[in-house]
């Protein structure tokens, strides 16, 4: 994967992100396990280590300047994304990445051990299902299917001044406008992903108090 290096850096380049190098070779090694288990475990329709970078490490990446707080949680975090790589990204923030497959799980753990990331810990399990006694300072999502159902499954897991951040690709109008009973929007930030052919969107919601 050190292939990929120049690669990486010129796309950290253009969205303007500083990373160590430590950072960057545990991001190439997240890119390198990936495409090793995906030939395996089919994790990822994305089957080119060239375009995982783009389109699971920068798409993961550029969510991180919103990130306010300590605690997240990435529901149906799939193969660690876009867990994974903010973890990477942002080593001073604890995450729980929770996902009902467990091949999907194993995957994850087997990064944690192989990257050594102490601020990751995988869990495998539905998300009405699980608790935290804590709450979250941010819920992530960026595969849910739509962000009423984020709302309603996750609505146990934000501390009281926790958010929701949902990563959606075109604006989502009809979403917000028929927003859950109990909720607001707070922002919506149009993310650039370099060399990425399509939109990106981060919604971020809270509930009412």
């Amino acid at each position: 994967m050190q292939t990929l290096l120049p690669q990486l850096e010129s796309l950290l380049q253009q969205a303007n992100i500083s990373l160590s190098d430590q950072q960057k070779q545990q991001l190439l090694a997240l890119v390198g396990l990936l495409h090793k288990w995906n030939k395996a475990y089919n994790l990822t329709s994305v089957r080119e280590p060239e375009a995982m970078l783009v389109r699971h490490i920068l798409d993961s990446i550029v969510v991180a300047p919103y990130l306010n707080g300590s605690r997240f949680i990435d529901v149906g975090t799939g193969p660690g994304l876009p867990g994974l790589p903010l973890a990477i990204v942002q080593p001073d923030k604890q995450f729980v990445l929770l996902d009902s497959l467990g091949k999907r799980i194993r995957f994850i753990r087997q990064v944690i051990l192989e990257l050594g990331l102490k601020n990751v810990v995988a869990v495998q399990s539905r998300v009405e299902e699980f608790h935290d006694e804590t709450g979250f300072d941010g819920v992530l999502s960026r595969a849910f299917a739509s962000l009423n159902d984020m709302l309603s499954w996750c609505r146990h897991l934000p501390a009281p001044q926790g958010v929701f951040l949902a990563l959606k690709g075109l604006y989502p109008q009809d979403e917000l406008e028929s927003l859950l009973s109990g909720f607001e929007l707070v922002s919506a930030h149009r993310l650039d992903v370099p060399q990425l052919d399509a939109e990106r969107h981060l919604i971020i919601v809270k509930k009412q108090l």
